[in-house]
């Protein structure tokens, strides 16, 4: 059992999201940046798709009322248990009564924190996460407030040190895969959408300039903010459905990027698609930050996803000795 001591207005139970039910209006939900959630999961034993805590408003505080075990990945959240400083991608064991505080993040915009277990909240369409949308999901369908207490469920999973272990993050660990430009500025791959060629002036641009990520941006969607794309023609468009990663182009000229929390269905002119494999790097810019969109292919998208397959074979291979320890 988990008490909320301190928290925010979009802390939220969240697993790997909702599927399967687009058709009938229901977004997918679920973490925005799904290898912190499969990492922290992994490394505790648990299913890869245990419902976790996210984190996105900070100063953060929980009481443990149980002896359990906590991986936090994410965001580097200068995260202190009993005012000790844990370092970032770090799991350990816990004692009843301890407390641990995140506090507002070094780098990144998102914690995760993992239980021994995972939170169990019911299932609603196949899913723990909060649909914050339709107030359905996660803890009462709503954000975490004071005083919540969330059970966890019922597991073998692995009994971490005290002393902690931790993981490589999956920015350091695939580096090579997941490219920054030579000012910082996040690059994300794209490919060219739907009407793509209605915006053929200002091809180069798009993918040239630096778009700065909006302060009105959350979970539903990023807007980005820079020197506006408009379409040779104005047409107009019957909605059609989305997914987490398109791009759309409003009246205005400034990019929407789709998100966890997106419309199932919208009409606005696609002009990309963020690759899957590249969502988890979008979930943790801040607002304010800048990045840049990448002309990309599905070969190149594919590569990526087995980069990410074979970095997760490795930390669940890390993990084998210790099941073997106590036999699972």
């Amino acid at each position: 059992m988990i008490e909320m001591i301190k928290t925010g207005a979009l802390n939220t139970v969240q697993d790997l999201g909702r599927n399967g039910y687009r058709h009938i209006g229901v977004s997918v939900s679920g973490v925005m940046d799904p290898l912190a959630l499969r990492a922290g999961n992994i490394l505790l034993g648990n299913d890869e798709n245990a419902a976790c805590i996210e984190v996105q408003m900070f100063p953060f505080r929980v009481r443990f009322l149980t002896d359990t075990s906590i991986v936090l990945t994410g965001a580097d959240c200068r995260a202190q248990l009993d005012g000790v400083d844990l370092p970032p991608w770090w799991g350990c064991a816990v004692r009843a009564g301890q407390e641990l505080e995140c506090r507002f993040p070094r780098q990144g915009a998102r914690s995760y924190l993992c239980v021994a277990g995972g939170i169990d909240v019911p299932l609603v369409m196949g899913s723990r996460s909060t649909a914050l949308r339709g107030n359905f999901g996660g803890h009462q369908g709503r954000p975490l407030q004071k005083g919540d207490r969330l059970p966890q469920g019922e597991t073998l999973s692995l009994a971490l040190p005290a002393a902690g272990m931790g993981i490589e993050p999956p920015a350091v660990a695939m580096a090579h895969a997941f490219p920054t430009s030579a000012s910082g500025v996040v690059q994300l791959r794209a490919i060219p959408a739907g009407e793509y060629a209605l915006f053929a002036a200002d091809h180069a641009r798009f993918w040239q300039q630096s778009w700065k990520v909006s302060m009105q941006s959350n979970r539903t969607g990023y807007r980005l903010a820079g020197e506006p794309i408009l379409p040779d023609n104005v047409v107009e468009m019957r909605s059609y459905g989305l997914v987490p990663g398109i791009v759309q182009v409003p009246p205005a000229g400034e990019p929407i990027i789709q998100l966890s929390d997106a419309n199932t269905a919208g009409g606005y002119p696609k002009v990309a698609g963020i690759i899957e494999e590249d969502l988890w790097r979008l979930a943790q810019v801040q607002p304010g930050q800048f990045i840049q969109l990448v002309k990309s292919d599905a070969q190149e998208a594919i590569q990526v996803a087995a980069e990410i397959a074979r970095w997760l074979t490795r930390l669940r291979d890390s993990c084998l000795p210790m099941k073997r320890v106590i036999g699972l």
